[in-house]
């Protein structure tokens, strides 16, 4: 199957992006937790970045990531806050159906990279192994990322592997 070119555009999410992003979200349930428009609200605000991707000026995924000390409760955030001082969390990545194998995923990592780089050391996230997220482990292998550690999450019912990819530090400024 090839890919259509098309124009991806990475943007930062707006309040008109709610109701997208809570469908979208809400329609990958149990993969990630589902959520109302407040606290859709709530994260976008207390991320380091909130994006939205477009193809061709329409909707096609969202993520936020998440730096250190925010009031967030979630088990794999917690994890990396317990682990690391300084970093972006990558809490949730979604892309519509219709628009993966697009290149989306790859995009909104090298807008990350690209607004990170020397600004914090990590981007931090996490995968399932158990059950077994083949593609999305190689995806992210082919990026960079290592793993860090492990943990069991939803009562024991699945496992992920915790991600680490390293920034390059600011470079340093002339005297």
């Amino acid at each position: 199957m090839s890919v259509p070119s098309v124009g991806v555009l990475i943007r930062p999410f707006a309040s008109h992006d709610v109701p997208d992003v809570l469908a979208l979200n809400n329609a990958n349930v149990p993969e990630v937790n589902e959520l109302d428009a407040g606290e859709v609200g709530r994260l976008t605000q207390l991320a380091d970045a909130a994006l939205v991707a477009e193809v061709d000026g329409e909707f096609a995924g969202f993520c936020w990531v998440l730096g250190p000390g925010q009031p967030y409760d979630s088990l794999n955030y917690n994890w990396f806050s317990r682990q690391y001082d300084d970093f972006v969390y990558l809490d949730r990545i979604a892309v519509a159906s219709t628009y993966r194998r697009y290149g989306i995923g790859r995009a909104f990592y090298s807008e990350l990279i690209h607004r990170f780089t020397g600004v914090r050391p990590l981007i931090l996230c996490e995968v399932n192994v158990r059950p077994h997220n083949e593609p999305s482990l190689k995806f992210h292998r082919s990026i960079g990322f290592r793993e860090v550690g492990q943990q069991d999450t939803d009562g024991g019912a699945k496992t992920v592997s915790l991600l680490a990819l390293a920034l390059e530090p600011a470079p340093p400024t002339a005297p």
